[in-house]
């Protein structure tokens, strides 16, 4: 079975608001920011990051088994692109590759969704440390936000972050997210038990959209 080329070949299977779906461009101080459905070729330049950016990503991502060469090889991506695949088609995440220009520069996910009188979901992200404070993962976030209070239908987002991670908070900060409180010993994050912000966003509270906020503010323009 071939991979899906684009979002048109992925038609057939949109049982569920939201996704697949290709958003932006959004263009910041590192070029024009596009969310898009992964791929499977997407397997060499994921491995080429993950690999090269271990000590930037390891300390905020959370504990997993085997090493981080077996979990980031590009071996290992055609099962992760499949079972992100296969949450989108069943409506119980958005998965996203975050690419700058046409290049992969990162992922984002919004995942834990449910429907129903809840409709929430959780986001999370990461980005190339070669693109890190230029924009990129703010850019991303702020068209996740869209998407989801728009297309995908849903009522709110939350976000955790461990409070040493100052970057990902401002991240979260320029599109609105506020804290809520703080996650004890939460997550195993670089082998111990780490505390985490949780933060919350409701579509209430950003009438406007993210997206018209970074633009108003010069923090990013539309193409």
């Amino acid at each position: 079975m071939g991979e899906p080329s684009d979002v048109d070949a992925f038609q057939g299977f949109g049982r569920h608001p939201g996704w697949p779906a290709r958003l932006g461009p959004l263009v910041t101080e590192a070029g024009a920011v596009v969310l898009r459905p992964p791929r499977l070729r997407d397997a060499a330049a994921w491995s080429r990051i993950r690999l090269r950016d271990r000590v930037y990503l390891q300390r905020w991502e959370p504990t997993s088994a085997g090493s981080w060469q077996e979990r980031n090889s590009r071996l290992a991506w055609p099962a992760q692109w499949s079972a992100l695949r296969g949450l989108g088609r069943r409506g119980q995440a958005l998965p996203f590759t975050i690419t700058v220009d046409g290049d992969l520069a990162g992922q984002l996910t919004v995942g834990n969704i449910v429907r129903g009188a809840l409709r929430s979901g959780w986001i999370g992200y990461w980005v190339t440390q070669r693109l890190a404070g230029r924009g990129v993962a703010t850019a991303a976030v702020a068209l996740a936000v869209d998407h989801c209070f728009g297309p995908a239908g849903l009522h709110r987002l939350e976000a955790t972050v461990r409070p040493e991670n100052t970057a990902s908070v401002r991240v979260l900060e320029k599109s609105m997210f506020r804290r809520e409180g703080l996650f004890e010993r939460y997550l195993d994050v670089a082998g111990d038990w780490r505390d985490h912000y949780v933060y919350g966003l409701t579509v209430e509270e950003l009438p406007q959209g993210a997206v018209e906020l970074l633009v108003r503010e010069g923090r990013a323009r539309r193409p």
